[in-house]
């Protein structure tokens, strides 16, 4: 695998085969989130809906994850990764046969659900996983790899999903995730370690970890971050179209090139995580604030317009492995049984940007334009560089 070549000599054969393991999964878990936004009008056709009843089958999912996973985490951390593990796909698997077989949107919206939860737990035992089975300097290489198989979802996984739904109805496209469910299987039966056990803890004890200041700061940063970012992507379309004036049938070319610069940012997370993290954060966060801020000024332009976009996206995930890892390192030091459920804070606190930004974006929007979406976002990342400087002072006087 190439991008295993990036974590050095010093992993094992098997490590590194371990490491595509996880990043095929996040890259199955994120195709099977997504897949279905290119194919909203094809199912809410079939199935007699409306396009919003459509659309929330996309939302439904977030918040499924967002809720769900802490919820079922506390309840399942006890018992060994591998089984677990195993037990989760084998769902994932039923989940898109029975998404694929539904004729019904209830069954439809079922099927989502229990997909969404594992998927969302899935997530928060590979991140665990690659921390604690690689070398310690190398942990954030390989979470920011691990991350990056979700990014790769919405490059290539999404489309490719789309384009079998368009050819052989959407139906087809839940056959797609069910298949690379099954690759994904085969794979973690083979490289996911066996010795891994879960923790015995206390339903008081996990959720106790929520009552300590810094779990509670490094929950609401991530959140802030990723909201700054979808106050303006959310309506990145409307905005090349309609403010820019760029043709429609230039859009997918720019989300592509967008999406590549996502998948740099994940990847560069993972060295800003390796040393200092946090310190260097603080101020990551004011770039991204001046990177938004720069569209109020920008979007008069198509070319310096453009080049603020992708920055963004550039910027949008540098603070992913800082906090995953600083959520499981505060979780280790507060209630190391809890460590699991730490983990999976992280996923929640970025789906509940993602929907605040989108909400807040959408307010701007409608109320004084989409011109201004920029500096709203620029201001919700210097609050979040704000907590950061507040959570590295307090990591510094620890």
């Amino acid at each position: 695998m190439g991008k295993a070549n990036l974590i050095g000599v010093s992993l094992s054969k098997q490590q590194k085969l371990l490491v595509f393991t996880l990043v095929l999964l996040t890259f199955v878990t994120g195709t099977s989130e997504f897949v279905i936004v290119g194919l909203l009008s094809e199912v809410a056709s079939d199935l007699e809906i409306t396009i919003s009843s459509a659309g929330a089958l996309v939302s439904g999912f977030a918040v499924a994850v967002a809720i769900g996973t802490p919820i079922v985490t506390v309840w399942i951390g006890r018992y060994p990764t591998y089984p677990l593990m195993l037990v989760c796909i084998l769902i994932f698997i039923a989940g898109n046969i029975i998404s694929a077989l539904s004729s019904a949107y209830p069954l439809l919206m079922g099927a989502r659900v229990v997909t969404a939860v594992v998927c969302g737990l899935m997530l928060t035992i590979a991140m665990t996983v690659a921390s604690d089975t690689m070398p310690a300097e190398k942990r954030g290489t390989v979470v920011s790899l691990v991350f990056a198989g979700f990014t790769i979802a919405s490059v290539l996984g999404v489309p490719l999903g789309t384009l079998i739904g368009q050819a052989g109805g959407w139906n087809m496209a839940f056959w797609f995730t069910a298949f690379l469910g099954v690759i994904s299987l085969v794979m973690l039966a083979i490289t996911l370690p066996r010795n891994l056990k879960g923790t015995q803890s206390s339903l008081k004890s996990q959720l106790g970890v929520l009552t300590h200041s810094r779990i509670i700061l490094a929950f609401f940063v991530p959140a802030l971050s990723i909201a700054a970012t979808y106050v303006v992507y959310t309506y990145v379309a409307p905005i090349l179209e309609n403010v820019l004036l760029i043709p429609v049938r230039y859009t997918s070319l720019i989300l592509l090139l967008y999406g590549v610069a996502s998948i740099i940012s994940t990847l560069l997370a993972g060295k800003i995580a390796i040393r200092n993290g946090l310190g260097k954060l603080r101020f990551v966060f004011v770039i991204q604030a001046v990177i938004l801020a720069s569209l109020y000024f920008t979007l008069h332009s198509a070319i310096p317009g453009l080049i603020s976009i992708l920055l963004i996206g550039l910027a949008v995930y540098l603070f992913n492995v800082t906090f995953q890892l600083h959520l499981m390192d505060l979780a280790g030091e507060y209630s190391p049984s809890a460590k699991v459920f730490a983990a999976s804070l992280f996923p929640v606190s970025v789906n509940l940007g993602i929907a605040a930004g989108a909400a807040i974006g959408g307010l701007v929007a409608t109320n004084i334009g989409l011109l201004h979406t920029g500096w709203v976002g620029g201001v919700l990342a210097l609050v979040a560089s704000l907590l950061t400087f507040i959570s590295y002072r307090l990591y510094r006087t620890k």
